[in-house]
């Protein structure tokens, strides 16, 4: 029932939009005007404005033929960087880009499945409940758009984003994260004529990373800090550093351990060099925590993972719960008490230039999409 060509034709068109974080208009644009030919009934909400974006999440609503409760339904439109300028190439049932670029799979190979799979049900008149599909904008700098979203229009209460690798896998487990930044604040002075009336900010920052336990801490634990910015010039001791890092977990008192670990050895160094100064003034320290997203747990027995087992066991698969490290705009769903599970697409090495998606993955994607759709609308898991 699935149009290979066409899903492919539908991905390396999609994948070759400049689509990068906060530059989302154009696909937008595209993916509305197919929506809109089908019948559908688009919104764009205010998120790009609070966001500094050229446009806000895209909503899209499938009046459903049949009783059903609304299915919520969801990719996301941005990719990260490089990602201007793709050149999508097909090569033994395999998408990569030249090599110059990422694909893009990570999201558009979902956005290709999801509009495969109305254009099927519709050329089909296949039964289906009401269906709301929410195309996100600036996912991959923080879940931006999904937390941003004019949830006054979504009324369902279940679903799916297809945001993940494995076909057969369903992510039901993702961790809580904190976002830590530390700007230390040192004293300037000349690096070669009089360096010791100087307070190294970066030499401080150093000291309390170094006593930081870092990568993988346990099973559901991880730390890192992934951008440090300081300093004007190899002449100038530097008088301000700022340090930015994460911690995830799936238990929110290890969460909460490690963040404070983190902050107490930027803390214990900044008050030990004022210990060692008359100048108590300096060196100071500014802490900033903020939650990015919170950990999300969809237990065994839910339909939306009964709903995807029984859809996976009528085509002959199998499909596993399974837990991310990852947070994903499931994640900010999940906040708002919408049950959201995240399938696979096939998409693999995301985020690099050797990125890349099967389009026999894609079809048995939108297979499943198909068989998950119509049990739904049935009202049944068998």
């Amino acid at each position: 029932m699935v149009n290979r060509d066409r899903l492919a034709q539908t991905f390396k068109f999609l994948a070759e939009i400049d689509s990068i974080s906060k530059e989302e208009r154009a696909i937008s644009g595209e993916i509305k005007k197919i929506l809109e030919s089908m019948g559908a009934k688009t919104r764009i909400d205010g998120a790009g404005d609070k966001i500094g974006g050229n446009t806000g999440n895209l909503i899209v609503k499938f009046k459903g033929n049949t009783p059903a409760p609304p299915l919520l339904l969801n990719a996301h439109m941005d990719t990260v960087e490089p990602g201007k300028g793709v050149t999508a190439i097909l090569s033994d049932g395999v998408f990569t880009s030249d090599g110059t670029t990422i694909l893009g799979a990570d999201d558009k190979s979902a956005i290709a499945i999801l509009l495969e799979t109305l254009k099927i049900i519709q050329e089909n008149d296949l039964t289906h409940g009401p269906l709301e599909l929410v195309f996100t904008v600036c996912e991959e700098i923080g879940l931006l758009g999904a937390k941003h979203l004019d949830f006054d229009l979504i009324t369902a209460k279940f679903g799916y984003s297809l945001d993940a690798t494995d076909t057969e896998g369903i992510v039901t487990r993702a961790p809580s994260a904190n976002h830590l930044e530390f700007k230390v604040h040192g004293k300037d002075a000349h690096a070669g004529a009089a360096p010791e009336k100087g307070i190294n900010a970066i030499s401080l920052a150093s000291q309390a990373i170094a006593g930081l336990e870092l990568g993988r801490i346990d099973h559901e634990t991880t730390c890192n800090i992934g951008i440090i910015e300081g300093g004007t010039a190899t002449n100038i001791v530097p008088n301000r550093v700022t340090v930015k890092g994460e911690v995830r977990s799936h238990d929110e008192e290890k969460l909460n351990r490690i963040t404070d670990a983190m902050v107490s050895s930027f803390q214990e160094v900044v008050d030990n060099y004022k210990g060692m100064t008359t100048d108590h003034a300096l060196p100071g320290l500014e802490v900033n925590i903020r939650k990015d997203f919170s950990r999300t747990r969809i237990p065994e027995d839910h339909p939306v993972v009964t709903l995807a087992r029984s859809a996976a066991e009528n085509l002959g698969r199998k499909m596993v719960t399974k837990t991310s490290g990852g947070g994903a705009d499931a994640n900010i769903f999940f906040e708002k008490g919408i049950m959201t599970g995240v399938l696979g697409t096939g998409m693999r090495d995301m985020h690099t230039v050797r990125e890349s998606v099967g389009l026999d993955d894609m079809v048995r994607a939108t297979e499943l999409l198909l068989e998950i759709i119509r049990l739904h609308a049935r009202g049944s898991e068998g």
